[in-house]
């Protein structure tokens, strides 16, 4: 998708991608020799951004800060293996599919863990506490079609989390469900309330905005239960900006932005209604949460990106199997 300006926003939560740039003093590339692009998308798991966006954190940075926002992460890939991006703030597995892409590249922190839920339909629950796993082909031949899961498209981390945890419960995701590519958690969230789908992997605001509106899903299942520790969104920097000090002045401000959201939820309630479009009520309830655990340490995902690592090698979404070492550069969050 081509990110379009800031001026659509009301549209880009319809599901169109927007984009803003904001100016700041400074010396590093992304396209010129005075900027930076940073890539990321109106979630949850990217919340870091927006709080460093509105409350002047960027301006601190010593480099001038051009922002391109995405509806989900294949997109902020190709637009990585274009060359125009500096910066990515996205998924776990497209950060680990541009690595293995020969992009110079690699994550210098974490974002959020644990933050996806598997939402399924009120009535999928009585039948998996009867028949486990086989609750699938008892929903399908009670309903005469398979359940239907609806996530991000495929290499995206709930997708890949929804395949993961099918695969340990004994279901193949192929042939025994079906899964149905959504882009953009309000393009979810849609998909439940128009009872299109009967259920999803997806992260907050949905499960929260679910919950508020009284539909007939249930959260089944936390990503916490299926994998502690489980990554989700990170920072991901190309080479040029990690050998720079922005890489330094970046993550300074994204551990404020951490800690801002930890320290202020109501005001942090108002920037998610401003920047990612969930009305605050319902973002400070899902700030109080349990799928609400952000972080900036990235040792804090180590062992759920060795799962994803493998899980993506293993259904040919990376050429190898990365180690940590190929994926995670500590340095620059040591040096904070």
């Amino acid at each position: 998708m081509i990110p379009q300006t800031d001026s659509s926003r009301r549209a880009y939560l319809a599901g169109v991608g927007s984009a803003v740039s904001l100016g700041v003093a400074g010396c590093l590339g992304g396209g010129s020799d005075d900027t930076v692009t940073v890539a990321h998308m109106p979630i949850f798991p990217d919340l870091q951004y927006y709080v460093m966006e509105s409350e002047g954190y960027l301006a601190e940075i010593d480099a001038t800060i051009e922002n391109q926002e995405f509806s989900n992460g294949p997109d902020i890939v190709q637009a990585m293996g274009g060359g125009g991006i500096d910066i990515a703030m996205f998924g776990v597995v497209p950060a680990m599919i541009t690595i293995d892409r020969g992009i110079n590249a690699q994550v210098t922190a974490a974002n959020i863990k644990e933050p996806m839920a598997i939402l399924t339909h009120d009535e999928f629950a009585p039948l998996w506490e009867e028949h486990g796993s086989d609750a699938f082909d008892v929903w399908a031949d009670e309903n005469g079609e398979q359940f239907t899961f609806g996530t991000f498209p495929q290499g995206s981390v709930p997708d890949v989390l929804l395949r993961y945890w099918l695969q340990q419960e004994g279901v193949d995701p192929e042939a025994d469900v079906t899964i149905t590519e959504i882009n953009g958690a309000n393009a979810v969230f849609q998909a439940i309330a128009n009872d299109e789908i009967d259920g999803a992997s997806i992260m907050e605001p949905v499960p929260s905005r679910v919950a508020e509106e009284d539909l007939s899903y249930e959260t089944f299942r936390t990503s916490a239960e299926i994998m502690p520790g489980q990554p989700a969104a990170v920072t991901l920097m190309t080479d040029s900006v990690r050998e720079s000090p922005v890489a330094t002045e970046f993550l300074n401000q994204h551990v404020r932005a951490t800690a801002f959201i930890d320290e202020n939820p109501s005001a942090t309630a108002e920037i998610v209604e401003s920047g990612i479009g969930m009305p605050a009520e319902q973002a400070q309830q899902a700030l109080a949460g349990p799928l609400a655990n952000f972080v900036t340490d990235p040792r804090e995902i180590e062992a759920g990106t060795e799962i994803f690592a493998e899980f993506a090698a293993d259904n040919d979404q990376t050429d190898e199997q990365l180690t940590l070492d190929q994926i995670f550069d500590y340095s620059v969050y040591d040096n904070l």
